[in-house]
């Protein structure tokens, strides 16, 4: 008769490990994805200021021109700040993708270290995951993969 134990994980703790770190990395990628919407209303409100300017009645040129510089620069920053969040999202599910997988260890390292600057959240899931990717038998487990 077996034990509860060797029921509930099969798998030996560093892969179950491993595949816990890489749910958690799916989720912040989630979160960092959601969060890289908020700029939207940067776009919108330039969107708004382009508009506003060259629909606007001004007798000034010169004030035409700012208000279209200015709805540009809003939207420019906007989908800048998207476009990063979005990128960096991305690289958290492939580093989510590739802790499951046991590939590509030096890319989940790097991810390791930059989330860590995304406190709390990235902050405490970086420092788990490069306490588990530091360990001998995690890496021989990327090695044989």
């Amino acid at each position: 008769m077996s034990t509860e134990a060797e029921v509930i994980e099969p798998r030996n703790e560093d892969e179950y490990h491993l595949d816990l770190l890489g749910l958690f990395h799916w989720i912040l990628a989630g979160l960092v994805a959601l969060a890289g919407l908020f700029p939207i209303f940067h776009v919108v409100f330039g969107l708004i200021a382009i508009v506003a300017s060259l629909v606007g009645e001004t007798p000034e040129p010169e004030a035409r021109g700012l208000g279209v510089l200015m709805g540009v620069l809003f939207m420019v920053i906007g989908v800048a700040i998207m476009i990063t969040f979005w990128v960096i999202a991305f690289c958290l599910y492939l580093s989510g993708s590739y802790l499951k997988a046991h590939k590509n260890h030096t890319f989940c390292m790097v991810m390791s270290v930059i989330i860590c600057f995304s406190f709390p959240l990235g902050t405490t899931l970086g420092v788990f995951t490069i306490v588990v990717l530091v360990r001998p038998s995690v890496r021989k487990l990327f090695e044989v993969a």
